[in-house]
């Protein structure tokens, strides 16, 4: 076989199964989506993350702001896993 039969063979065989391929993604049937509806899940309230936009929004005023201290203080606590106080230690009052 010389070069251009080769090629030849190889573009029918080429088409042939491009064919036999598009014949049976057009025979294959569409499974119908199911009758349930979707639901939307609404994600669960979060102070925390409401406490973060609102200082994000005060920009520079932010670091004055002692719910905006607090809310940072409890983000920082909880990413480094540590367990809040329940109270903050009271001053010694000069002892």
């Amino acid at each position: 076989m010389d070069g251009k039969m080769l090629a030849r063979l190889g573009a029918v065989v080429f088409v042939a199964v491009a064919i036999t391929a598009t014949a049976i993604e057009m025979t294959r049937k569409e499974e119908a989506p199911g009758t349930e509806p979707m639901r939307l899940i609404e994600p669960a309230r979060n102070p925390l993350r409401e406490g973060q936009r609102r200082c994000q929004q005060l920009g520079q005023r932010a670091a004055n702001d002692p719910d905006c201290l607090r809310v940072w203080a409890e983000a920082r606590d909880r990413f480094l896993g540590r367990t809040p106080q329940a109270t903050p230690p009271a001053p010694n009052g000069g002892k």
